[in-house]
């Protein structure tokens, strides 16, 4: 669980950017996606937090970081946004972590950033061309925009985290106000359409080739029943990236730390101590 003892917060450009920090050891930077924030590490952390130390972000936009319209959340501004976190850290280099678009920032953090990235762990990873995905790309339009802000309730959210998890048992009331906690606010429902809509796949598509040309260890972890993100990325990710180790977990969907939490900080463990 994360702890409040953990809790701190920092202003990056003047951007208040909330982030825990527990554990002992090198360090791991965990790197959620767009419908979730730090909350989603949490059942790993127990397992990973013996063996490193762990930095866990609410990226800008997402949980109780700054969620003022403006700022760019574009893939790009946030791997910018996190490498000064780890210079502001004075944290040298980390084993970088992320899950959904999380995953991308990472790929940036791992191309752009190389003299801070250890390794690079994707689960259930947007890369290359093959994404944004439905609804995602509906939010660039100002009137879906809009219908979102209007028509967004806890019913619909419900239903979106449901079709991402394998596990039914996994879908809890603790689970549900874990991710609905940004959307009661309007200000939380601007930020989350505004992160939709500064995604754009270029930002991955410009380092394509470098990614290939990665000799940093690279991990990628896919929960078989993800049904927001196809199976190509793995596959093209791991056939791309000569060092990459790739895992399939058939008993997981799209929030794999949900459905599997032990397994996935199992591989990340003997991935990164490795």
């Amino acid at each position: 669980m994360l702890k409040k003892k953990d809790r701190h917060s920092i202003h990056i450009n003047k951007h208040e950017l909330v982030y825990y920090r527990c554990g002992r050891g090198e360090p791991i930077l965990l790197v959620h996606g767009i419908t979730t924030y730090s909350f989603i590490w949490r059942k790993l952390v127990p397992i990973l937090e013996q063996h490193y130390e762990l930095i866990i972000v609410d990226l800008l936009g997402c949980g109780d970081s700054d969620k003022s319209i403006g700022i760019d959340l574009s893939l790009k501004g946030h791997a910018l946004v996190l490498a000064q976190l780890l210079e502001a850290l004075h944290i040298d280099k980390v084993h970088m972590v992320g899950h959904d678009v999380g995953g991308g920032i990472c790929q940036l953090m791992a191309v752009r950033f190389p003299h801070l990235v250890l390794s690079l762990s994707m689960l259930n990873s947007v890369a290359y061309d093959y994404w944004p995905v439905q609804p995602i790309i509906t939010m660039r339009t100002p009137i879906i925009r809009q219908l979102a802000m209007a028509t967004l309730d806890l019913g619909v959210f419900r239903l979106i985290v449901k079709r991402g998890l394998y596990y039914s048992s996994s879908l809890t009331k603790e689970l549900m106000d874990y991710f609905w906690y940004p959307m009661k606010s309007s200000e939380g429902r601007k930020a989350f359409l505004y992160f939709a809509h500064c995604l754009d796949n270029k930002d991955l598509l410009e380092i394509a080739l470098e990614l290939k040309q990665l000799t940093i260890p690279v991990l990628i972890i896919r929960g078989d029943k993800d049904v927001y993100l196809s199976m190509q990325i793995a596959e093209k990710l791991h056939q791309e990236i000569i060092h990459s180790q790739l895992h399939i977990i058939e008993t997981a969907g799209h929030f794999i730390q949900e459905d599997e939490p032990e397994l996935t900080a199992n591989y990340l463990h003997t991935f990164i101590s490795g």
